[in-house]
């Protein structure tokens, strides 16, 4: 019997899909999810009424938390997670407990979560749909990065913020092994000509961006940088999205910027943005960071 997947069936199905303690089925009559143990349950049904709902077990819990896990770019939460993965029993409390050190983090997990979780459910129904002789349903995209980015504010750079980006650029610096390298990429300075700062919900400084005017029609960023719980959620690509705004309202065409060896992953968002490559800056001597893994100030 057909039935038409609607959001709030699969938000009921998705909710019935973790309890494994009983046995669900869709009733495609009445289009909701019953228990087979409910007295609503008619075991004289016509054959095809109720529909088993989309396997899923722990194992698939597990591989799902596997796969959030490697996905995240911030190494230091990835670190833990994978950590509290390797513990044996125990594994899904502690996972838990871990995300919950890390709200923003935590978010993207429960927008990941339900992501994957939905597309098991439609590939269950296009299943049902193709034996129908029915056309398949497509999936509907998911920004999960402007989820985490919901919780985050920004504003213009305030002399205030100054003590703040001090930290967060000294933290940056001593992170790379060949601090003086770095510092010739160009002078620091904050507020600059135009600065944007990133605050959590709670009204914590968690990253910065700040340029400075070379002429009337270039724009140069000396600094854009986020601490290291909030890497990997779009701080780097939100600022320089502000910025870029701001440079065009009071007309400078040009924006450059340098990235240190170890950031060439953010180049995605600088193309994105139409930022072309225009220098290659060779190094002989030590050039290096101390952990590669954890270098993602910009993220």
């Amino acid at each position: 019997m057909q039935f038409e997947l609607s959001s709030a069936l699969i938000d009921e199905i998705l909710f019935f899909m973790e309890d494994q303690e009983g046995e669900f089925l869709v009733d495609t009559q009445e289009g909701l999810v019953i228990s087979a143990d409910d007295s609503e349950f008619d075991d004289n049904a016509d054959e095809g009424r109720y529909i088993s709902l989309p396997e899923w077990d722990s194992s698939e819990g597990f591989r799902m938390m596997e796969h959030f896990t490697a996905t995240l770019r911030n190494a230091l939460v990835r670190e833990e997670l994978s950590a509290s993965l390797d513990r044996g029993r125990g594994v899904f409390r502690a996972f838990k407990n871990t995300l919950s050190r890390y709200p923003e983090v935590e978010k993207l997990w429960f927008a990941y979560k339900e992501r994957e979780m939905k597309r098991v459910v439609i590939a269950w129904y296009n299943c049902l749909r193709e034996s129908w002789g029915l056309e398949l349903i497509g999936e509907e995209p998911e920004d999960i990065e402007a989820l985490a980015l919901e919780d985050f504010s920004f504003r213009e750079g305030q002399a205030e913020d100054k003590p703040h980006a001090e930290k967060l650029h000294k933290s940056c610096i001593d992170e790379y092994d060949s601090a003086d390298v770095l510092r010739d990429l160009g002078e620091w300075f904050f507020p600059g000509d135009i600065s944007f700062a990133a605050l959590t919900a709670g009204g914590e400084f968690a990253g910065y961006i700040s340029a400075r005017k070379m002429s009337d029609a270039l724009l140069r960023v000396c600094a854009l940088e986020t601490e290291q719980e909030y890497r990997g959620l779009g701080l780097g690509k939100a600022l320089i999205a502000r910025l870029l705004e701001q440079a065009d309202r009071l007309n400078i065409p040009n924006v450059i910027i340098d990235l240190p060896a170890g950031q060439e992953f953010f180049s995605r968002a600088l193309l994105r943005e139409a930022f072309k490559p225009c220098v290659t800056r060779y190094h002989r001597g030590k050039l290096g960071m101390r952990n590669k893994e954890k270098q993602e100030p910009y993220s």
